[in-house]
């Protein structure tokens, strides 16, 4: 079984290119981040198309997550339980007996503003949602846009993005948190190339430069882990006329 995760930066933009990369990689599962659609505009219609079901939680403008399945996911959560958040940022479903949590984190802004504690308070609120999801469902994946550049060598240059947004003490604390409840990396689990990026900004061609950062990831439960045959990132989408600024992650079980 193949997911993957997205953030496709808009899907009234990038729906065409999300429907021609399903046709030619036809994963299990797939969550999307920042649709920026409101639930009455989702094409889902287009997805079902292509032997996908779909479960949405948007908003205007802003945000907005997607799980599409070829085998419809049972148990839907939006958002989560017990926190007061009027953003959408997190759907989760059971498909095929994988627990699938797709997760938009907050950007932050920048360390010490209000939008960064409110990160750090959300990354704290959804640990604590899934350290109960383990236990009732021990096969489980987080997948998403993490806002999150786990390590140095996830950072084109570590030096200019130290103690930056993304790249912070405390990021990266929270970070080891999520993996501290047993869950793992999938893409370190394999020998990878060196600076292997998963974002880069519009601006100052850096994607022609390579100068990104690696933060869409997939972590997976202990149970999932001897499962692990692959992962990577397929940079293909970003070379697409308007791109996303994100590239899908696949992660293979078998």
């Amino acid at each position: 079984m193949k997911f993957a995760t997205w953030n496709v930066n808009s899907l009234a933009v990038r729906a065409p290119q999300l429907t021609e990369w399903l046709a030619a990689n036809p994963v299990d599962a797939i969550v999307l981040q920042e649709t920026k659609l409101t639930d009455d505009k989702f094409p889902h219609k287009d997805f079902e198309a292509l032997g996908y079901h779909a479960q949405w939680h948007g908003q205007k403008t802003y945000n907005g997550v997607a799980l599409l399945s070829k085998v419809e996911a049972q148990a839907v959560q939006k958002n989560i339980p017990g926190l007061d958040d009027e953003q959408a940022r997190v759907i989760a479903g059971t498909v095929n007996g994988i627990r699938v949590v797709g997760a938009y984190f907050p950007n932050g802004q920048a360390p010490g503003t209000e939008k960064f504690a409110y990160k750090l308070k959300w990354i704290g609120a959804l640990r604590d949602w899934l350290r109960q999801e383990l236990e009732l469902n021990p096969r489980l994946l987080l997948m998403g846009d993490y806002n999150i550049a786990p390590e140095d060598r996830d950072v084109y240059d570590p030096i200019a993005w130290a103690g930056q947004i993304h790249c912070t003490a405390e990021e990266r604390d929270h970070f080891q948190q999520l993996v501290g409840l047993g869950l793992t990396d999938a893409f370190r689990l394999f020998e990878q190339p060196p600076k292997c990026w998963s974002w880069w900004d519009y601006r100052n061609l850096a994607f022609r430069k390579n100068q990104g950062l690696r933060i869409d990831h997939i972590l997976v439960s202990e149970a999932l882990r001897p499962e692990v045959k692959a992962c990577v990132i397929d940079k293909l989408p970003r070379k697409a006329e308007r791109p996303s600024d994100h590239a899908p992650v696949i992660v293979e079980l078998g």
